[in-house]
C-alpha cells in the first residue's frame, strides 16, 4: 500500500532506541551548515573533483572539503581536542523528534546485523552514533557539518549532523524519513566493512594502485555499502513491517539524488565518469535495490563483480 501524503511516515514512534548514542548537539564551537555526503568511510577517499563541484554548487570553501577528505586519520591538535567535549553522559539521549528518529534507526540496524552476524557465528560490535552541529573532533580528523554524514574507522562511530536533513530534503529533492534512514544505514554499511576487514584492505591498496584504479575501488566500496544497506532495510521490514511502498521508493529516490553523475549535472558540469568515488544514480540505486530485494550479504561483493 503506498502513501497517501507527499512524503511518508515511517511507523518509529514506540520503537527501541539504541543507548549507543552521543548527543553532541550544542556542546560549543564550529558553524553550522548541510552538505554532501562524500567522505562516507573515513574521510579520505573521496575524489578531488567531486570536492571541487561540492563546493561551487552549495558555496563551500574547497580547503573545508579537501582539508577534511584527505584528512583521515590525522592527529588532533590539542586545540581541536579541546574544542568539544567527547559526549555526553552515558544514557543521555536525545528528546527532539529528529534526534529521537535516528536513534531508533540506529537501534534496529543493530538489532539486523546482530542477528545477521549471530547467524554467521560471529559477533557484531555495534558502532556508536555521534549527533553534533557545527564541527566535531574525530579520530579521522576534524569533522564538520558541511561533509555530511560519515563514519570514521579510527573510533568506529557514525557522525551526522542532523540539518543534512534539510539538504537531502530541500537541496538534493530526497525527502522522507525512510531517505534518512537510508542515509544512516550506508554509514553501517561502512562499519560492516571495518568490521570485515574490508575497510583496511582499502587502505593498503592506496599505495599500490593508481589514483583512477583507487577512485573504481572507492565507488566499488561505496556501492556496496549501499547493497549493505539494502540487506538491512529487508530484513528491518521482515521483523517489524513499518514501511510502506512509497517507503521504500523514498530510499530509492536518495540513492539516485547522490549519484556522482546527478550531482555533476546539478553542479552545472560535465559528467566525468573517470572522477567518480561514490557511483553514479543508476549504480547505487541498483546496489541498494539487490540487498533489499535479496537479503543477503554475499550478494553485495561488488568487488568481484566484473561490472558495477
Amino acid at each position: 500500500m503506498g502513501c497517501t501524503n507527499k512524503e511518508c511516515r515511517m511507523k518509529w514512534e514506540g520503537q527501541r532506541e539504541s543507548d549507543n548514542v552521543e548527543d553532541d548537539r550544542g556542546a560549543g564551537g564550529g558553524r553550522g551548515g548541510g552538505g554532501l555526503p562524500i567522505g562516507g568511510r573515513g574521510l579520505g577517499l573521496g575524489g578531488i573533483v567531486i570536492a571541487l563541484l561540492v563546493s561551487w554548487a552549495f558555496g563551500i570553501n574547497p580547503m573545508t572539503v579537501l582539508g577534511l577528505m584527505e584528512g583521515g586519520g590525522g592527529v588532533l591538535s590539542p586545540a581541536e581536542q579541546r574544542e568539544r567535549p567527547t559526549g555526553r553522559t552515558t544514557g543521555d539521549k536525545p528528546q527532539d523528534a529528529a534526534g529521537r528518529f535516528a536513534t531508533v534507526v540506529l537501534a534496529d540496524t543493530e538489532d539486523v546485523w546482530s542477528a545477521y552476524f549471530a547467524r554467521a557465528q560471529k559477533p557484531y560490535e555495534m558502532p556508536r552514533l555521534v549527533l553534533y552541529d557545527g564541527r566535531h573532533a574525530t579520530a579521522c580528523g576534524t569533522g564538520e557539518a558541511a561533509m555530511g554524514p560519515f563514519y570514521c574507522p579510527g573510533d568506529r562511530k557514525v557522525y551526522l549532523d542532523l540539518s543534512f536533513n534539510n539538504t537531502l530534503s530541500q537541496r538534493l529533492g530526497a525527502p522522507g524519513d525512510f531517505a534518512q534512514a537510508y542515509v544512516i544505514a550506508h554509514e553501517v554499511g561502512h562499519h560492516i566493512q571495518n568490521l570485515l576487514g574490508t575497510s583496511a584492505k582499502m587502505e593498503a591498496a592506496r599505495g599500490r594502485v593508481s589514483e583512477r584504479e583507487y577512485k573504481a575501488l572507492s565507488v566499488r566500496l561505496e556501492l556496496q555499502a549501499d547493497c549493505l544497506a539494502g540487506v538491512w532495510a529487508y530484513h528491518s521490514q521482515k521483523g517489524k513491517g513499518w514501511l510502506e511502498q512509497g517507503d521504500i521508493e523514498e530510499a530509492l529516490n536518495a540513492a539516485s539524488q547522490i549519484g556522482d553523475d546527478t550531482l555533476q549535472r546539478q553542479a552545472g558540469r560535465a559528467v566525468v565518469p573517470e572522477s567518480f568515488t561514490h557511483g553514479s544514480s543508476a549504480q547505487r540505486v541498483a546496489w541498494f535495490k539487490r540487498g533489499l530485494e535479496a537479503g543477503e550479504m554475499k550478494l553485495c561483493d561488488t568487488f568481484r563483480s566484473g561490472s558495477v
